[in-house]
């Protein structure tokens, strides 16, 4: 079967269809609208609506201060249904953010696979599952179909997973990469399907050694947290971790550190998995509770927002 997005440039993606409006799907459209594409936002749940139009307003300065842009929510081109078919009529590119569970993302995926133009794009934003497992669903054209995972929350943080599976055309990742770099995501190609994708799998190896250093009681949450924040944390806004290691080996660059420093490096972690038990589990909770006090998630939020937008704002400064 010919590709079905062979002929698709991504400058012609002028209207997207965001399916599902839970928080991920609410900061996509925030994310589109503000980029001027007519969006479209499906949810089953009316009242879901809510939360779409609160997280718009709320988030439409942080996106304009990213993007150096001057716009306002007046400007969005924004709807919402509880109609599957509306949702989809017309739409270039679909982002499916469905619960994740197999049988319920292979329901809606075959749903949209009917009912979408087949040029559209089809993207879905799954966490875990892999992009072939949900291929299956797509009986018509499941060339068109690959993984977008974002860094939650979209709006806010750029990066994006790009991910196919053994029936994406390269037309369709070709598309991807540059639709989302131009509405300012960073888009990474991964080249082979693995579980949790790369990102989550570079949290979950700093999960794991945390929960290691709590289950031998090598330090408190509150000290971890001290120890990511403003060391190694600090160092990774600026710059990934390879180029900070070729630094780290001075003139001699990444060879000399590679030469010195990655074999002892191989060691430093957990020598077996940490038993996450009752007690573990309430030690590592207890513990960032007591961290956040009395403060408000609001609160946080906020904090978290404006540190993140001042960051991003330095990288494209000194980009430029």
């Amino acid at each position: 079967m010919p590709s079905s997005t062979a002929n698709v440039d991504e400058g012609s993606i002028r209207r997207v269809a965001v399916i599902g409006c839970g928080t991920i799907g609410a900061s996509f459209a925030a994310l589109f609208a503000a980029n001027g594409l007519q969006t479209t936002v499906y949810d089953p749940r009316p009242e879901a609506e809510i939360l779409l139009w609160d997280t718009i307003k709320r988030t439409s300065k942080t996106i304009a201060a990213i993007q150096d842009k001057a716009f306002t929510v007046s400007t969005y081109t924004v709807k919402f249904t509880t109609d599957l078919t509306t949702a989809l009529e017309g739409a270039d590119l679909v982002q499916e953010n469905s619960p994740e569970q197999l049988h319920v993302k292979h329901s809606l995926l075959q749903k949209i696979d009917e009912i979408a133009k087949p040029s559209a794009l089809i993207c879905s934003s799954t966490s875990g599952l892999t992009c072939s497992s949900m291929q299956a669903a797509l009986q018509q054209h499941p060339d068109r179909f690959l993984i977008a995972h974002p860094f939650n929350p979209p709006h806010l943080i750029p990066l994006i997973e790009i991910v196919g599976g053994k029936k994406t055309s390269a037309a369709a990742i070709s598309t991807a990469m540059a639709f989302y770099t131009r509405i300012g995501k960073k888009p990474i190609h991964i080249q082979k399907e693995v579980k949790g994708h790369v990102a989550n799998r570079l949290q979950a190896a700093l999960a794991r050694e945390v929960m290691y250093l709590l289950q031998e009681e090598v330090l408190s949450v509150a000290d971890i947290d001290v120890a990511m924040e403003f060391g190694p944390g600090l160092r990774w806004s600026a710059m990934g971790p390879s180029m900070l290691w070729h630094l780290g080996g001075g003139q001699g660059g990444i060879s000399h550190y590679a030469e010195q420093f990655l074999e002892p490096l191989m060691s430093w972690y957990a020598p077996a998995d940490p038993v996450i038990d009752k007690e573990l589990t309430e030690r590592w909770v207890n513990g960032t509770k007591d961290m956040v006090g009395v403060r408000r998630f609001e609160d946080l939020s906020e904090a978290r927002d404006d540190i993140i937008v001042r960051v991003l704002q330095m990288k494209r400064l000194n980009r430029e």
